[in-house]
């Protein structure tokens, strides 16, 4: 069956749930767990060196993107303690490191005095990469349980730290949180409502509405791009968003066993 996982487009389906996941001995002798260790070490370095290039060398920039890659490597480690089926991490998840580094990059602009435009840049690149390690993952026959939760999560944190980046940034008040915490409120509310984890039908216009929600907050990481019509924006995608919620709530009550 089917486990439905919520992400920032809301949900993603996986073909692998099986809690008896074992590491599988790679072939070429090492370790999936040693590559993710590796991979993670090198991501550290990027996520410092992107950090750099939004906001120079300025130390609390690089403590907030440090610490917050410390919290992202930490959680991808303690994901993968729970089984991985492979004999390599494969490219899916080598893509969703990657993008992981690029996105807490971002939270150096919490420092202050970030450039914009670098900021802009980095988080269309993640964006654009976004689907790409799904569909590696699937042509690789690499799908697992691990790469599907830590992209559930990466996706979740880039809408909060764009939203938090906006806050700093000037260009909205907190108005922006409408864009990053509807995913949240959903699963808290899913603690009160099991119903609500049930499995969903794939949709086309979940996923756009994804694409429009990150967009609309990269945008808006430039002070002034949208001028009067920020506020007025905000609120039509944050409406979208809402109601794209609230129709997987409401098919989700009425499958309700």
């Amino acid at each position: 069956m089917e486990t439905v996982y919520y992400t920032s487009e809301m949900v993603t389906f996986s073909a692998t749930n099986n809690p008896s996941e074992k590491h599988v001995p790679s072939a070429t002798g090492t370790p999936p767990r040693r590559q993710l260790v590796s991979w993670l070490s090198l991501g550290a370095l990027g996520t410092l060196g992107s950090a750099a290039l939004i906001s120079g060398l300025q130390p609390l920039g690089l403590i907030a993107a440090g610490v917050g890659y410390l919290v992202a490597a930490s959680f991808a480690l303690f994901v993968f303690r729970r089984g991985f089926p492979h004999p390599t991490l494969g490219s899916g998840n080598l893509v969703t490191l990657g993008r992981m580094a690029m996105i807490v990059s971002i939270l150096a602009a919490l420092g202050g005095n970030a450039n914009p435009w670098v900021v802009v840049v980095i988080a269309s690149v993640a964006l654009a990469l976004d689907g790409v390690d799904g569909l590696l993952a699937r042509r690789e026959n690499r799908v697992s349980e691990f790469g599907e939760t830590l992209d559930m999560e990466v996706d979740s944190a880039f809408t909060v730290i764009l939203a938090a980046g906006t806050l700093v940034a000037g260009s909205i008040g907190p108005l922006v949180l409408l864009l990053a915490l509807p995913r949240y409120v959903f699963v808290a509310a899913s603690w009160v409502a099991p119903w609500l984890r049930g499995p969903l039908p794939e949709s086309l216009a979940r996923k756009v509405i994804c694409v429009i929600q990150v967009i609309a907050l990269i945008s808006l990481q430039v002070p002034g791009f949208w001028g009067v019509l920020t506020t007025p924006i905000v609120l039509a995608v944050g409406a979208i968003l809402l109601w794209s919620f609230g129709r997987d709530g409401v098919f989700l009550w009425q499958a309700r066993s």
